[in-house]
């Protein structure tokens, strides 16, 4: 099992490696090879209508002007031990890890990226405990009731949850449990602070989260669960007399989990990286809502810095989805 898991660890090291380089080709080498010049990058960080004087200062100071090995090079070492930004009269500094630094709100992107992640990770563990549960609750019940009215039921609902866009089921909870009948605050208030008011702001974001996933995570439990519940090691189970509780839970669950531990991890990873339009839809100052003003500004070094924060809380979810599955499938630890 260690042997695995230092396997798995070192295979994800290289990986972020990988995926530091793809994000900073992504913004720095794609932009060259459709004809875009380091004048233009270096004008995007100075606004609008910059002397050339101002330009090249700019491309100078931010290494623009060397080879994409070398801003590459530097790019790594600004997350590994930080870096120094020389704005003309002054020079700042970059703090491990080095996101990168806004020059249009003077801060370091990994500061703003701090001050927000726990919102996110609110957002997102709050609405993966619901619809988890929920949604591994319908399937499990749907499958051993198929075609019953409980089966056709949840499984329209569950296609329902499917096709709403959040756009439309979030904006829908904030009428009717915001204005409507106000139960819900709007305002987030960090958990520190008041656990039970963080709790009732965040409820109708969690629940209209949820409703998405949770109608994909029954479906795929119910169609685990039908394929499973036929298998001949069930029957063995059954056969030697064990309760249908214990059947249905250690035997059949355990062994349809595996889809729903991989698509667990992704989800849970890609939403950790910016819910995008359920904090717009909440006014969440998360995450998501960072990287729409970075879009909306243009201010590259957000994006740049939500991008690479994204990933590698996908590589860390996939990594934490292998040793879970070592955990439930002895198998995989052989692989």
């Amino acid at each position: 099992m260690i042997s695995y898991i230092l396997r798995r660890t070192f295979a994800a090291v290289i990986l972020l490696l990988v995926v530091t380089a793809v994000t900073f080709a992504i913004f720095f080498l794609l932009p060259r090879l459709v004809g875009q010049s380091a004048d233009q990058l270096a004008q995007q960080y100075i606004g609008k209508s910059p002397s050339k004087a101002d330009i090249a200062a700019v491309k100078h100071n931010l290494g623009l002007d060397q080879p994409l090995y070398v801003q590459y090079w530097h790019f790594i070492k600004g997350i590994v031990v930080g870096t120094d930004y020389n704005l003309g009269p002054k020079t700042v500094h970059c703090d491990v890890p080095c996101f990168g630094y806004s020059f249009k709100d003077h801060v370091a992107v990994w500061s703003q990226l701090t001050s927000r992640i726990p919102i996110t990770l609110s957002l997102a563990v709050g609405a993966a405990v619901l619809w988890l549960l929920s949604g591994v609750a319908v399937g499990v019940i749907s499958a051993l009731k198929p075609r019953s009215l409980f089966d056709r039921t949840f499984m329209g609902v569950a296609l329902a949850g499917v096709s709403l866009p959040m756009f439309f089921t979030g904006n829908l909870a904030i009428l009717l449990f915001t204005y409507t009948w106000p139960i819900f605050g709007r305002t987030y208030v960090p958990f520190t602070e008041n656990p039970a008011q963080w709790a009732n702001t965040l409820f109708p974001a969690w629940c209209s989260l949820a409703l998405l996933y949770s109608a994909i995570y029954a479906r795929l439990t119910r169609s685990g669960m039908l394929e499973t519940m036929n298998e001949d090691f069930i029957r063995t189970a059954r056969s030697k007399g064990l309760p249908e509780r214990t059947v249905v839970v250690r035997h059949g669950l355990r062994a349809a989990l595996t889809p729903i531990i991989t698509v667990f991890g992704m989800d849970v990873g890609l939403l950790l990286g910016g819910a995008v339009i359920t904090e717009y839809v909440f006014s969440l100052p998360g995450v998501g809502q960072y990287a729409v003003q970075g879009i909306t500004d243009n201010d590259l070094p957000k994006i740049l810095g939500v991008t690479l924060l994204a990933a590698i809380f996908v590589v860390i979810a996939n990594l934490l989805v292998d040793v879970l599955y070592a955990a439930a499938d002895p198998r995989v630890r052989l692989s």
